[in-house]
């Protein structure tokens, strides 16, 4: 199947479990729009999809991420069954490591007191995870290879973990977010859609692992708490947004003047 083909099919896919009965009007826009490095479109083509953002967007406005993991994926959501033993065993798991992070990170000689900003916390916060989950006879944890089989650390989500005798998977992304910031409104979860970059390839639950931080308090960084939430009834919504570059932005041609 050509890319062109793989394309209209992944979001055929997607926008059918999702928009219903508007999708035929989405897909003719998504036919006209194509691939990247075909022709542009014109206004005609892109108009009715511009339209269906202006008019009806807000039919995206609360869906549950299952349903969007589900329909770009092909692979179902499933929820924590906190009865059942397997599952148990997977999340008791995963708390007591998220115990024993708490617990290595607050050393005076871990690395994470080196890092200045709070984005590069995630990092060591993902890396004791895996290497602490992977570590118990029994278990797996890796980070989640994409469509293609190529290993991708980037998006979600961050790690797969397998109880090896059941097979049974959880995918794990963790998330530090300042104290007492849980009722913020601020966009903290994004998830994009994607073809050869999906690393959803397993009927799995997903559990989003919150850690708390408090700031850096005489050199070192204050890691207090930590969630774990099931994302079975998490619910989500599309910002549309046209994007470009700096390299569409400041074509030569387009430049009316500059400095010399």
């Amino acid at each position: 199947m050509d890319k062109r083909k793989q394309y209209l099919e992944f979001w055929r896919r997607f926008l059918a479990q999702i928009l219903g009965p508007i999708l035929p009007v989405l897909i003719l826009c998504l036919a006209s729009v194509g691939c990247a490095g075909e022709p542009s479109i014109n206004n005609a083509d892109i108009e009715p999809f511009v339209r269906w953002l202006l008019d009806d967007g807000e039919r995206l406005e609360d869906v549950r991420f299952a349903e969007i993991a589900e329909a770009v994926s092909g692979y179902k959501v499933l929820p924590v069954d906190t009865t059942d033993a397997v599952d148990v065993a997977m999340l008791t798991h995963v708390q007591e490591s998220l115990d024993a992070m708490l617990l290595e990170l607050a050393k005076a000689e871990n690395p994470i007191h080196a890092v200045g900003r709070v984005n590069e916390i995630s990092r060591h916060v993902e890396d004791f995870l895996l290497s602490r989950l992977n570590a118990a006879e029994g278990y797996e944890c890796t980070i989640p290879p994409n469509a293609t089989g190529r290993v991708q650390r980037s998006g979600y989500p961050d790690l797969r973990l397998v109880h090896t005798a059941s097979e049974r998977v959880f995918y794990i992304d963790p998330k530090v977010y300042k104290l007492g910031s849980e009722s913020s409104s601020f966009r903290s979860f994004y998830f994009e859609p994607k073809l050869e970059t999906n690393k959803i390839l397993d009927n799995a639950s997903h559990l989003i692992v919150g850690i708390a931080h408090s700031g850096k308090v005489e050199g070192r960084w204050q890691l207090d708490t930590w969630k774990v939430v099931d994302l079975i009834n998490f619910r989500v919504r599309l910002k549309a947004e046209f994007q470009s570059s700096n390299r569409e932005l400041y074509k030569d041609e387009a430049v009316l003047g500059e400095s010399q």
